[in-house]
This record gives structure tokens, sequence and C-alpha cells, in this order.
């Protein structure tokens, strides 16, 4: 059918929306490599760390659950016994905890090569983070800027040690393109009059493209050797799709699931932007289906992006 063609259909990379973590990644090796991936315990993030690992580079997982995160590391060095996976506590909805991971990420003494942003959270009412910041924007966006700022001077040591570009992947949606009027409340975001909580997860998301975007601008200004990108993975299955309601899951099997992706397939592009050859040097774009894409008109307004750069740096600096 015409749409297992689209989904297959390949683009100038030569990958496609049904291509896989392990396939965009194949031959390449990144035994030299030290990454740190957010979210690795459950869906993309573990997909990703455990072909991060496959590839040879040094994962560290930035996790909430430590336990959760001691088994998948138990599943993947059990299934590649050379694997190098380490795990460290990290809350991306308070900022104390960020910059304790940060602290004691530095203290390890080891280098870092590649930066995945890719947690994330769906409140499913108005609820405030630890830093009374509400949560979308705290933890999927907030978290993930200060984590960032703070590992940068890392990443500015490693590139210059190895000779090696940098990278930050900044995993968004393509839910960016829905937002509030003007794109983000810089006013009212904390306001829990008119929350609408997918308008505020997709305003967290837009967050994340402008900040790949200005923080690309920077980098390059300052003619650093790091390139800072942000993607979509695709619309991954998750248990919406478990039988609950026959009818329900019947209809989106037909209609719905021949456009979702598995999670091997979800991974890919993040694995892409973060180790291909091919990505090297391409900084400030958007990814989809592991070939460049358009972002958002939002998405690509600097003005946008410097007000959302120095509000973030505001809200940074006043915390304890």
């Amino acid at each position: 059918m015409w749409f297992c063609w689209l989904f297959n259909r390949k683009a100038p990379s030569g990958f496609s929306a049904s291509s896989t973590a392990e396939q965009v990644t194949e031959g390449i090796d990144g035994s030299a490599l030290t990454a740190v991936v957010t979210g690795a315990t459950s869906g993309v993030g573990v997909e990703t760390a455990r072909v991060l690992a496959l590839r040879g580079v040094h994962v560290v997982m930035g996790v909430r659950n430590m336990a959760a995160a001691g088994n998948v590391k138990a599943a993947i060095v059990k299934e590649i016994p050379t694997a190098k996976v380490d795990a460290m506590e990290l809350d991306l909805s308070s900022m104390a905890s960020v910059k304790k991971f940060a602290s004691n990420f530095k203290s390890s003494g080891l280098p870092l090569n590649i930066l995945i942003n890719n947690a994330g959270v769906i409140a499913n009412k108005f609820m405030l983070s630890k830093d009374n910041i509400e949560l979308n924007f705290a933890t999927n966006y907030l978290g993930h800027f200060l984590l960032t700022d703070l590992l940068l001077e890392t990443m500015k040591k490693t590139t210059i040690k190895s000779k090696r570009e940098g990278r930050i992947v900044n995993v968004s949606s393509d839910g960016h393109r829905i937002s509030y009027r003007g794109g983000i409340r810089f006013d009212k975001l904390n306001d829990p009059s008119g929350y609408n909580n997918m308008l505020a997860y997709c305003q967290s998301k837009l967050a994340n493209v402008l900040h790949a975007n200005e923080l690309a601008r920077r980098l390059k200004d300052d003619g650093v050797n790091i390139t800072a990108n942000s993607l979509h993975p695709g619309v991954v299955a998750t248990n919406i799709f478990r039988p609950n309601n026959k009818i329900v899951n019947d209809l989106a099997k037909m209609f719905v699931r021949p456009f979702i992706k598995n999670v091997q397939q979800g991974a890919a592009t993040t694995c892409y932007v973060a180790l291909h050859p091919e990505v090297e040097g391409i900084s400030g774009a958007y990814f989809v289906n592991s070939n460049i894409s358009e972002a958002s008109g939002q998405a690509r307004d600097v003005d946008l992006a410097n007000k959302l750069w120095d509000f973030t740096r505001n809200l940074v600096n006043s915390s304890p």
C-alpha cells in the first residue's frame, strides 16, 4: 500500500522512517567516545543507550530511577559483554539534582563527546516542579538547558584533547509545531488558568528546538568544535496500542499503526545525529527520519530563541 512505500522511502541520507538505530550506525566505531544519555531507562532512551554501547561508546545514563538503570545496564552487558555502561542519578525537574549530577560527572574525570538530551514527560494536569516551575517546561527543557550549560566546559576540553567534534542532541517532537500564541508563555508559565497539558508539552518541545538553534549560533560564534542539533524521533509505539478496547485497537491497527515506529526505529534518528560521519559539521539543524528537515517557523525564530535564552538564564541564575 502507498503508506508502506512512504514509510520505507529513503531520503538523501539513505535512511527512512523504517530504518533502525542499528542500521544507521552500522560500521561506526565509537570506542573512543563517551556519551551522556538522559532518560535511558525506558522507551527509545534504552535503545539509544544499547546501540551506542554496541558501537563501543562509553554510555553514562542520567536517570531518576537507579534500580531501573541497574536492570537496563545488566540487560545491555548480558547482550554486549564488552559494553561500557554506567548510571548516575538525575532528576531533570530539580535544578539541585541537575547541579549534583554535573558535579559528580565532572568529578569522575570522564571526557564528554556526546550529550543526548532525551528524557521527557507529559504531565496529565497542571503541576509544579521542585523549583515551582510548570513540570513539562522544567523537565523537558529547563533541566536540559542547565545540564548542557554545566557540562559544556567539559565538552570543550574533550574536543580540544581528542581533536574530535562534540555533539549535543536535543530530542524534541513534531509537537513543537503546536504551541501557544507567541510560542512560549513567558508571562504565564506558572499560571494554571487556561492550562492545557498538551499545549504545555508542545511548548517545552518548541523550547528544545529553539535551545539547540541558539546554542549552535553561540558555539559557532565562539569558534568551538561542538555542534547542537534537534530532532523528532517519530511517533513511537506505546501502551496506547494495547487491546483495552477491541474496536479502538482494530481501528488503530488499520489506520494509525502503519505510521507508528517501534523503539528500534524510534531511536534511529538520535543515534544517527549522535554518531554518523555525515552529520559532522552540521549544527542548528532539525532532523526527522535520519534526514535534515525543516522545523516550524516559530522554532526558526531567532528573536524568540534569544528571548527564551535570556528568560531561561534568569530562571537558572535565580535558583539557589
